[in-house]
């Protein structure tokens, strides 16, 4: 409990540290969100009324104040782009990041711990390794385009943009997958998942060569040990072995890299949702940037910030189940 009390306490001065960031980006960016707000031709008057409403004409402390107090009770400021609060903006276009980030994620370290056995059993199997090594080494935006180009326009085998063939469902999460789940819709499903297969798939590429390569390194290390071979001596397969009683023993430097490619991710969604269409904070996000929406833009900052600690909270406590030689204390 005391570890879970220092983790959570370091998170919150984390955000209160990035709130501070936030509120300066806020103070020193040169657009105006009441002229924003107001639009071009608005008469001084009613930008001026704008601003006090806005609390723009405060000092910086007492706006510094009032931004952390509106930030602990959820208000993040009104989208100059959709007129819309930003936390509901930003509650309507989570689900579809998250559930992209999750299974990317699924995918990158089912690749990795895949190619890192079969490279611990089958070392004369280098041509895989190379072809994952030069399939990450290209940039998202460039796997995303060649993907959408071959997989969707030329061939037609999946969707490339958007979430669902069909508008008008909903579900209680937001997440597609488990919502069509709930409801048994098998055809939406299936529907869902195909349209999640080819963002995710050029997410989880940079994920699974970082992790993989770590892990085959480590779980080369681990296949020496004397252990390994004791199982060796009892007839048991080679695959087994390291499947068995390698990985959970070389697993700490993966965790560490896969905490690192987690929070990479977030920035990587920015450019893979536009491409894809993908209605998340990474479209959202660059919508905004196009418009200089200053408040939609510092709210999915905060938002993407505290999941980038929370994915630093959790990479930690997994070590420490993994390998129980790291003392939570």
């Amino acid at each position: 409990m005391r570890y879970l009390g220092r983790k959570i306490a370091g998170g919150i001065l984390t955000l209160m540290a990035m709130t501070f960031f936030v509120f300066c980006l806020q103070s020193v960016v040169p657009a105006d969100p009441a002229r924003l707000i107001a639009g071009p031709t608005a008469p001084p008057a009613t930008i001026e009324a704008l601003r006090a409403q806005m609390g723009l004409d405060e000092d910086v402390i007492t706006r510094y104040r009032h931004f952390v107090t509106r930030v602990a009770h959820g208000d993040l400021g009104v989208s100059v782009r959709t007129r819309q609060p930003v936390v509901n903006d930003i509650r309507k276009h989570l689900p579809a990041s998250i559930e992209l980030a999750v299974v990317a994620l699924l995918l990158g370290s089912s690749v990795a711990v895949t190619v890192a056995v079969i490279q611990a059993t089958y070392p004369s199997l280098r041509m895989l390794r190379l072809a994952l090594v030069g399939l990450g080494s290209l940039p998202v935006f460039l796997t995303g385009l060649m993907l959408v180009l071959v997989v969707w326009y030329k061939l037609g085998w999946l969707p490339g943009s958007g979430r669902l063939g069909v508008r008008g469902f909903s579900g209680p999460t937001g997440l597609l997958l488990v919502d069509t789940a709930i409801f048994g819709n098998l055809r939406l499903f299936i529907d869902a998942a195909a349209h999640l297969l080819l963002p995710a798939s050029v997410l989880a590429l940079p994920v699974a060569v970082a992790v993989g390569q770590v892990l085959s390194s480590s779980l080369h290390d681990v296949m020496k040990h004397g252990y390994i071979r004791t199982a060796r001596g009892k007839g048991l397969s080679l695959v087994w072995v390291a499947a068995r009683h390698g990985l959970r023993n070389a697993a700490n430097a993966a965790l560490t890299m896969s905490g690192l490619q987690a929070r990479l991710l977030f920035g990587n969604m920015l450019v893979v949702e536009r491409i894809f269409a993908w209605p998340g904070l990474g479209m959202y996000m660059v919508q905004s940037l196009a418009y200089s929406d200053l408040p939609a833009i510092l709210g999915v900052a905060l938002v993407l910030g505290g999941l980038y600690v929370l994915v630093g909270m959790i990479v930690e406590t997994t070590q420490r189940i993994a390998d129980p030689r790291i003392s939570i204390e």
